[in-house]
């Protein structure tokens, strides 16, 4: 199986151009591509190396009190930051030593200059200069390395310990575009300050969790640079899609605020009765469940608020389909696996050409037959899978390191918005964009939570945003529903917290 070749296509619909922008994670080479245009532009590169070095300098200083730091310098630009801080550490009256991977008369460029600067003496990376050491700045390797660490240097990153490691762009042995985490890398920094613009490594597992507390500084760098390298991926935030978000105006009616359908089952309630209530929260004006007639009674009981409509088979299905207010639908959630005629309702729902939602139960369903599903998709429609599931659509990619190529692949060979499930939410496009969410809490690893996503995500559809603008919108504030309950959270919490999470995401569309 191939991935089809997308056709390139218009900025996404309803998301802000210029905060994307400020917004945007590049990659390690749109990096350099933004290092090179600045100092094409008149920026000095020693400039900017004073630049970050000082960025790392004041998170130090703000931080911590004088002290003993040791300083491992790698013999490329992310060691010349470190003697930037070593010469500045020194200054403000710490003690300090310098590991150096090299010779310092071998360094060159930039890095030569900020060495000469320094004017203390340069050891040898081993485990013994870390004695009497209470905090570390690595600036060994950068965003850029892609192979393992071998040797001393592993060696004393491996013995750090428990001491404050503040790491400069990227920790050791972290790829700044993936977040993986090579042999020998170091698995767990304080805090990692980088400059411009993040990369996908910050934000993706397990690098996340390795740069601890990350910091992107300003050094000097013009926006304008950005223009020329059209970057294809951001960090989530209601800049990017809050002024889109559906509201309510006194001319407003039911259907005008957004009609959803949710295709229950007859298997686990439960999980439609939370995509129902959640695109109720989230907005949608009218929510109606088909509901199988045997179970007609229950959803009715459970759900007083929504519409229950009683479908005998997918013939019945198909006719509610035909209404043409339907603004999106909602399967998957309690739809079972093994219930006769639910892959025919999956593809009745998507050959009538609605907005949709393919969760849970509705993608499982295809697990021996994936094409089948992606050759019925003709309509904007948003998959919405855990890893377990992506691994059943899309087995040949989902052992792939990188989760956002993973994300992205599988969107352009469905062709359908990808919503990839987890700690690091990636939402993905066919034509490439894309955009990591980093505001969910662990907590949200609970049953029914991707129940309660399905249908926020579908309420702000059927209000008029585009379909990738929902899904970043949708996920965004599903996040910060679960973080404003903190522990304990299960997912019927969820959407009563939803229209809260939503109201302060409109008052954060200035960045």
């Amino acid at each position: 199986m191939t991935d089809t070749t997308s056709t390139p296509i218009d900025f996404p619909a309803c998301l802000d151009r210029k905060s994307w922008h400020r917004c945007c994670l590049l990659t390690v080479a749109e990096m350099s591509r933004a290092d090179q245009q600045a100092i094409t532009g008149g920026v000095a590169g020693y400039d900017l190396m004073r630049a970050a070095g000082e960025a790392v300098l004041r998170y130090i200083v703000d931080r911590y009190d004088p002290a003993t730091a040791v300083i491992l310098c790698g013999p490329g630009n992310n060691g010349g930051d470190g003697f930037v801080v070593a010469t500045g550490l020194s200054e403000r009256g710490w003690t300090i030593r310098v590991g150096l991977l090299g010779e310092k008369d071998q360094l060159s460029g930039d890095a030569a200059k900020a060495a000469a600067d320094f004017k203390g003496s340069c050891e040898e990376i081993t485990p013994a200069i870390l004695e009497g050491a209470s905090l570390v700045v690595d600036a060994v390797f950068g965003a850029g390395l892609n192979r393992g660490i071998e040797g001393p240097v592993a060696d004393t990153l491996a013995v750090i310990g428990d001491r404050a490691v503040i790491s400069i762009d990227m920790p050791s042995g972290v790829d700044g575009n993936s977040g993986e985490i090579f042999t020998g890398g170091l698995e767990q920094a304080t805090a990692t300050v980088s400059f411009f613009r993040g990369k996908a490594g910050h934000w993706l597992l397990p690098g996340r969790l390795a740069c601890g507390e990350t910091v992107i500084a300003d050094i000097g760098i013009p926006d304008s640079v950005l223009d020329a390298i059209d970057p294809k991926l951001a960090l989530n935030h209601p800049a990017l899609w809050g002024r889109a978000l559906p509201s309510v105006s006194p001319m407003s009616h039911k259907y005008t605020r957004g009609y959803v359908l949710v295709v229950g089952g007859a298997e686990l309630l439960g999980a439609a009765f939370m995509a129902t209530k959640a695109a109720q929260r989230a907005g949608a004006g009218i929510v109606a469940v088909a509901a199988p007639v045997q179970q007609g009674p229950l959803y009715r009981l459970a759900l007083e608020s929504a519409v229950i409509r009683s479908i005998k088979d997918t013939r019945s299905l198909m006719e509610l389909l035909e209404d043409h207010r339907i603004g999106c639908t909602v399967i998957g959630p309690g739809l079972g696996v093994v219930a006769a005629g639910s892959h025919e309702k999956v593809l009745a729902v998507l050959r009538e050409g609605h907005s949709a939602i393919i969760d849970a139960d509705a993608l499982s369903l295809f697990e021996h037959s994936p094409q089948t599903l992606f050759d019925a998709i003709h309509s904007p429609v948003v998959l919405t899978p855990h890893e377990g599931e992506f691994r059943r659509l899309f087995p040949d990619l989902a052992d792939l390191p990188n989760k956002l190529d993973r994300a992205r692949r599988a969107a352009a060979r469905s062709g359908a918005i990808i919503v990839l499930k987890g700690y690091d939410t990636v939402i993905a496009d066919p034509a490439g964009y894309a955009v990591i969410n980093s505001n969910a809490p662990a907590t949200l690893a609970t049953a029914g939570a991707g129940d309660v996503l399905a249908g926020t995500i579908a309420a702000f559809i059927a209000g008029g945003m585009s379909v990738f603008a929902a899904a970043c919108a949708g996920t965004y504030v599903h996040g910060a529903a679960a973080a404003a309950f903190g522990p304990g959270l299960i997912a019927s919490d969820l959407p009563g917290l939803l229209p809260a999470a939503i109201d302060s995401a409109r008052s954060q569309t200035s960045l």
